[in-house]
């Protein structure tokens, strides 16, 4: 893919995260959470220009560093986000603004480590970001997933569809 491709669908993929994280969302453990974050991964790893040629060193450790970041980022916005189990058992979360913190800062970070790399004379492709978000997206998903489960009271599994349900008339007869 071309490199205005990559940008498009990382532009994509960030808006469509950001836009969600504030919403209160489901989470449900028995999701394929993974999917997205395996997806952008795969698409990022097809690409040839994930290091450079010129500075394979100095690549990797650039490649590094933006990975344990994305790792970082992921991780707190997990724990900056807000949980919360409903009397059904369901499991909701909604970022809070710490986690919008997270994100600036993580923002902040790869600018940095961008402008780094172009100072030194590596040339960055667009891959590694999509890489750092997929590793950004599986940790917060993994992490909330984690937390999701520690809510539930063990051995009560979540109500399903067509499991039956008591339902008051409102008028009971003795």
């Amino acid at each position: 893919m071309s490199g205005l491709v990559d940008a498009l669908l990382i532009v994509v993929a960030v808006a469509v995260v950001i836009a969600r994280q504030f919403r209160a969302s489901r989470i449900d453990t028995g999701r394929r959470w993974w999917l997205l974050p395996v997806i952008l991964a795969v698409v990022a790893l097809r690409e040839p220009g994930l290091v450079d040629a010129g500075h394979r060193g100095t690549s990797v450790a650039l490649l590094v560093a933006e990975l344990l970041t994305a790792l970082a980022i992921g991780a707190g916005w997990a724990w900056t986000t807000r949980i919360w189990a409903e009397p059904d058992g369901a499991v909701w979360s909604r970022s809070t603004k710490a986690s919008g913190l997270v994100w600036l800062v993580g923002i902040g970070l790869r600018v940095g480590l961008y402008a780094f790399g172009a100072m030194l004379g590596v040339h960055q492709d667009s891959s590694a970001l999509l890489l750092a978000l997929a590793a950004t997206l599986l940790v917060r998903s993994g992490v909330l997933v984690l937390r999701a489960q520690s809510l539930r009271p063990a051995g009560t599994p979540a109500p399903a569809y067509g499991d039956p349900m008591f339902r008051s008339t409102g008028k009971e007869r003795v």
